[in-house]
């Protein structure tokens, strides 16, 4: 992949994405629960000993560090802007687990080719593969070394015993977890894998045709994309990451027999999970941006309608439902395969 390329996209994903957190806490909290009862009793205890809680409290932390800033004098310090950015972090405010969190924050700030004021770890967490593809490939615009597929894949190795590649650095096994707990979630947010180019006047274009991007269609993950009445209103990005009020912050009984009822399980070795499901979120998210009709009414944004809203909606709660599911499943799969 262009560097060149890969950094176009990058910026433009960040200079919207300072607080951008996939699925929110709740959904990584529901994603880490499922996998907690699915884990077999060697990976159950590996996990207790390791991290000292459930995946389902360590799922938030990758989003926790956004919180992390860095000072004028290149100082790192754990300084949330808004309580709620709290909530799912109260866990971590000891004092060993905040030097955790800007130690990790401070060796993941600028050992990629990333955005001005923007730290890579924030890029480990999507990727942006036009969503005219059916599947995730190394060799696409949107793509890079240090995106989800690639932030998962070092986690693995970490937790394998070999040393995370670069330029991930990955201190030990109980970050190599929180960031699995919270990556897997991640990658299957349809919105954090699959991605919308747009022309000018709102017409899909894909990148892969011209092998570069173009700045101008570059959507941000959905961030540039408004819906509908107002250029100030809810971004697309977002619309996805809100999981259904009465899922909660745990996974139900319902969930927990949808994910254990999931019966096709990866093929090959762990360290080709990441791609062969982030292909599965490519294809799922043909669906998120299906039934929309876009324009580029909002001036460096573009403004959605939808062709029936109600049926988009209902359709948008299944399929996150769905990718909640297996977000849990697969990330309990991951960890019995590494521990069996």
């Amino acid at each position: 992949m262009n560097s060149r390329i890969v950094a176009v996209a990058l910026v433009a994903w960040a200079i919207s994405t300072s607080q951008v957190l996939g699925w929110g806490y709740q959904g990584h909290e529901v994603v880490g629960s499922i996998a907690d009862q699915l884990l077999n009793a060697h990976a159950k205890q590996q996990v207790k000993s390791i991290l000292g809680f459930d995946l389902r409290v360590a799922a938030p932390w990758p989003d926790c560090v956004r919180s992390v800033v860095r000072h004028s004098d290149g100082t790192f310090e754990y300084a949330p802007s808004r309580p709620q950015y709290r909530i799912p972090c109260k866990s971590y405010e000891t004092p060993s687990e905040t030097a955790r969190m800007v130690d990790y924050v401070s060796r993941n700030w600028g050992n990629c080719s990333y955005a001005k004021n923007h730290g890579c770890h924030e890029s480990y967490h999507f990727a942006d593969v036009a969503f005219e593809h059916d599947n995730y490939d190394r060799a696409y615009v949107g793509t890079s070394d240090h995106d989800v597929v690639g932030a998962i894949n070092a986690a693995v190795l970490v937790l394998k015993d070999q040393p995370a590649p670069p330029p991930f650095s990955i201190r030990d096994k109980k970050e190599a977890l929180f960031l699995l707990a919270h990556f897997v979630g991640d990658l299957h947010q349809p919105l954090h894998v699959g991605a919308i180019y747009l022309d000018p006047q709102g017409t899909p274009v894909n990148p892969d045709d011209s092998g570069s991007i173009d700045p101008a269609t570059q959507t941000a993950g959905g961030n540039f994309i408004v819906e509908q009445t107002s250029c100030k209103g809810r971004n697309l990005h977002r619309e996805w990451d809100a999981i259904p009020k009465s899922l909660g912050t745990t996974a139900n009984v319902t969930m927990i027999k949808a994910a254990r009822k999931t019966k096709k399980k990866t093929p090959g070795a762990v360290d080709g999970f990441a791609v062969n499901w982030a292909s599965d979120t490519v294809v799922a998210s043909h669906a998120a941006f299906g039934g929309l009709t876009s324009s580029s009414a909002c001036g460096g944004h573009w403004m959605v309608q939808f062709n029936d809203r109600k049926d988009y909606l209902k359709e948008e709660n299944k399929l996150k439902k769905r990718q909640l599911v297996k977000g849990g499943a697969r990330l309990a799969e991951l960890l019995n395969k590494i521990w069996p």
